[in-house]
């Protein structure tokens, strides 16, 4: 009677465990198979506690559309097998891993139908797909451990980079960038002055609306509005004479307290072919009159294009007066606004303040501009129209370089402004002066002076200037702009600014001479009130041909032009 029973059990845990592991084919707990015994001609019996296993003969469809008499077979031949094994629990387990192909920690951890699975009830036993073996708290642990292992190694494998990229930044070093000293790269003197430039032939821009006609070289030289003139030598513009160190740098051999002479391939100081004096050559571009009204005029497109650099003007003269409308800047007129625009020199009329100003897309802004590194102060922007037609009367300060900011005038840009007496008539009354802008992404500013009367000009930088005929010659002094004091215009451009750097890119110089037109023009009854009630309009006061146009001229001693050279360094 205990046999019937302990054999009933068997059954029942037989049937659990063939419900639950047969996973592919109808395995036979009697017979020959790939698990078979190590002695092929002895086939076990049914009642023998054997380890081998075999195929039933049967066909794998009928198994998978789920055979219930091949399950029950099975499980009452495996039912005697246990049977067999005589209480020996070890024994019995094996048979179960062996005929069933079950892992061996299933079977120690009590998988469903030994032990704990005897009470299980039948929808249990009957969960998920017949084929399917069921996830044990042994297969969490285990995909547990391979997810951990994973993360581990991808960690691991993060260090490793991250250890490599440091040794390769030791033995490779920082990236190299536009970080060194300033080279010259461009000299613009004398009769090369002209080779860096294209005359614009036409009329004035859409936008300016000059009341002026361009016109080209050939033209320009024989209205003589553009030329080069070598004059004495002036020695005191820089408070002293040119004598010891200063005159050899400037290429000068001094004989018995004289000069002697000069080699200049490039139209510098040379010695005139009679007498004894020293010339130099000075660069004249102005406007001649016409028939038609609007003058005659010279605007210079250059050839080189810029991302950077260190821009040097040395003016001795630049257009003044009503109705002038004078500018040297940098833009991209194809790709305008896009690619920026930096005024450089700028005036209007009879304004007599230098400024520069920026004019870009949107999301570019100076809010962020530090204290105390700059001596200027910002353009204002006050009587703006609204779009409903009234008018905004606080004052805002012209921070934002978007060109159609609605806050501030049409093109304003963000404007930052010097002293008075620093362009116009009062500096054409001190000799001229020496205009520099410094544009430096990496660095991350953009910054201008104005040095006038010359003798104001930091001794760096007037050596600089002096020595630029020299090159690279051991003679050569390099502008250092940390020498000069703070800049009177500061501008934040690049990485963790407001302006991000790209907002000014591939841009060339212009010097160009406007008359009238869309901000001199508009500003002349405002500017000029005896001139406007005299004559009507500014294009009528230019038709009149006055003495006053004698003033609206250039006179440049030279450009020059620097970018910084490339170094392996880490910026701040």
């Amino acid at each position: 009677m205990q046999e019937e029973e302990r054999l009933l059990s068997l059954q029942r845990t037989a049937t659990i465990w063939v419900d639950q592991n047969l996973t592919t084919s109808p395995m036979m707990v009697d017979g020959s198979n790939a698990h078979a015994s190590n002695n092929s001609n002895n086939h076990p019996s049914s009642s023998s506690c054997t380890l081998s296993v075999s195929s039933a003969g049967s066909s794998e469809e009928e198994f998978h559309n789920g055979s219930t008499r091949y399950h029950q077979q099975e499980a009452d031949l495996l039912a005697k097998k246990l049977m067999a094994c005589n209480d020996n629990e070890d024994l019995e387990k094996i048979v179960l891993r062996r005929s069933l192909d079950i892992p061996y920690q299933n079977i120690q951890e009590g998988q469903s139908g030994y032990g704990s699975s005897m009470g299980m009830s039948m929808a249990s036993r009957r969960r998920g797909p017949l084929f399917h073996s069921r996830r044990t708290k042994g297969d969490d642990r285990s995909l547990l451990q391979n997810m951990v292992a994973m993360i581990s190694l991808a960690l691991l494998g993060l260090i490793i980079i991250f250890v490599l990229l440091q040794i390769s930044t030791i033995v490779v070093g920082p990236p190299s960038e536009p970080v060194g000293p300033y080279k010259l790269v461009e000299l613009q003197e004398g009769e090369s002055f002209f080779n860096n430039y294209v005359f614009y032939n036409g009329k004035d821009s859409a936008g300016s609306k000059g009341y002026v006609d361009y016109v080209d070289k050939g033209t320009a030289s024989e209205l003589n509005i553009a030329n080069v003139t070598y004059e004495k030598i002036d020695r005191s513009v820089y408070g002293e004479d040119i004598v010891g160190e200063e005159s050899e740098i400037m290429g000068f051999s001094p004989v018995n307290g004289s000069i002697d002479s000069i080699v200049d391939a490039v139209g510098n100081q040379r010695k005139e072919e009679e007498g004894d004096e020293m010339t130099e050559p000075f660069v004249y571009m102005s406007t001649s009159a016409t028939q038609e009204g609007p003058r005659n005029s010279v605007r210079l497109e250059g050839l080189r294009r810029f991302n950077r650099g260190l821009f040097i003007l040395d003016l001795r003269h630049m257009p003044s007066g009503c109705a002038t409308w004078p500018a040297w800047w940098l833009t991209d007129e194809p790709n305008w606004p896009v690619n920026g625009e930096i005024d450089i020199l700028e005036g209007v009329n009879r304004q007599t303040h230098a400024k520069t100003a920026l004019h870009t897309t949107q999301t570019c802004t100076m809010n962020d501009v530090p204290l105390g590194v700059k001596t200027g102060n910002w353009d204002t922007a006050t009587g703006v129209p609204k779009k409903n037609g009234d008018i905004d009367h606080s004052v805002r300060e012209a921070k934002d370089c978007f060109v159609y900011n609605p806050h501030q005038w049409l093109n304003q840009g963000c404007v930052q402004t010097d002293k008075t007496g620093t362009i116009g008539e009062p500096l054409n009354a001190n000799g001229g002066g020496v205009f520099v802008l410094e544009w430096d992404p990496i660095n991350r500013f953009i910054k201008s002076w104005v040095f006038s009367p010359h003798t104001e000009v930091p001794s760096n930088l007037k050596l600089a200037l002096k020595s630029a005929n020299n090159g690279e010659s051991k003679d050569g002094v390099r502008p250092d702009p940390r020498t000069w004091g703070l800049p009177y215009a500061f501008f934040s451009i690049g990485i963790g600014t407001n302006c991000p750097s790209d907002h000014f890119k591939n841009m060339h110089l212009i010097f160009n001479m406007a008359l009238c037109g869309s901000v001199a023009g508009n500003r002349f009854a405002m500017d000029c009130p005896l001139l406007n009630e005299k004559y009507g309009t500014c294009e009528n006061y230019i038709k009149a041909n006055t003495s006053e146009m004698d003033e609206v001229y250039w006179k440049i001693r030279g450009v020059y032009v620097y970018e910084r050279e490339w170094e392996r360094s880490w910026v701040d």
